[in-house]
């Protein structure tokens, strides 16, 4: 699982980098948080209120594999 958000400055989603190295990551995920109020910019990856959802459903579809 590959989670970025929308406001990184650092990573910038707009260089598309992730969504061209995820194809690489067999059953990979990228995870595009939007911007908001609530987001961190680069630290935003580290809340895991963002994306705790997506990686749950992930753990839960690789172990019943």
């Amino acid at each position: 699982m590959f989670v970025n958000s929308a406001d990184d400055f650092v990573n910038p989603p707009e260089l598309g980098i992730a969504e061209r190295l995820i194809k690489q990551v067999k059953r990979g995920r990228f995870m595009l948080i939007p911007a908001s109020e609530s987001t961190h910019g680069n630290g935003t990856h580290s809340w895991g209120v963002f994306w705790q959802k997506e990686l749950k459903e992930l753990l839960d579809a690789t172990a019943k594999k």
